[in-house]
């Protein structure tokens, strides 16, 4: 039998709802425009990723809680790795939307159900490793574009000259050609004119 202290809601021994906190890792991470709080085990719903079901994709995390303290500079969140596995492809709630014009007879009805991709969060861990590793390779590449642009640069320049010492050159325009393209410039003003109706 219940007393009146459960019935108004007190907190007893055995209740679900504890006093005292619980400290684990979590993260906020961003996944197609929202921000999703993430454990380690949890399964999300997110925004259509690409990727075959059971492949691995890394989440760039917001802001890192470990152990009560919580971590939202960006230097000290480019150590941490927020990895999950996609478990499928799933279809939101289907949406109806109907449209009506008054008095027309014009009805239309329309469903629509939004493709989400669902994703397990396997693991949030520092790879210090690995940051090393990512700014290493955006230097490379940075160091290697400006490589390239100027490679095809130096290719575009060779072809272009070859082109014109081909001897494929066009004769200059005369008067006569000059003519010609204001004849034909005048000669669609002139047909629209005569396939009018008086």
């Amino acid at each position: 039998m219940r007393t009146g202290a459960d019935r108004c809601g007190a907190r007893t021994k055995g209740s679900p709802h504890k006093a005292e906190r619980e400290f684990s890792v979590y993260a906020i991470v961003r996944c197609g425009g929202r921000q999703e709080k993430a454990a380690v085990d949890d399964v999300l719903t997110v925004d259509t990723l690409a990727g075959e079901v059971g492949s691995s994709v890394t989440l760039p995390a917001v802001l890192v809680v470990d152990d009560g303290k919580v971590i939202s500079d960006p230097a000290e969140l480019g150590r941490y790795q927020v990895t999950a596995e996609i478990m499928g492809a799933i279809a939101g709630p289907k949406i109806n939307m109907i449209h009506y014009r008054n008095k027309t007879g014009y009805r239309r009805r329309l469903g629509h159900r939004q493709r989400y991709t669902q994703v397990k969060i396997t693991g949030i861990s520092t790879g210090k490793s690995g940051t090393a590793k990512a700014s290493t390779a955006k230097a490379s590449t940075a160091k290697a574009a400006p490589a390239k642009a100027a490679t095809a640069k130096a290719s575009a320049g060779k072809t272009g000259a070859g082109k014109t010492g081909a001897g494929k050159t066009s004769p200059p325009k005369t008067g006569a050609d000059k003519t010609t393209a204001a004849g034909s410039k005048a000669a669609p003003k002139a047909g629209t004119a005569a396939g009018k109706k008086s």
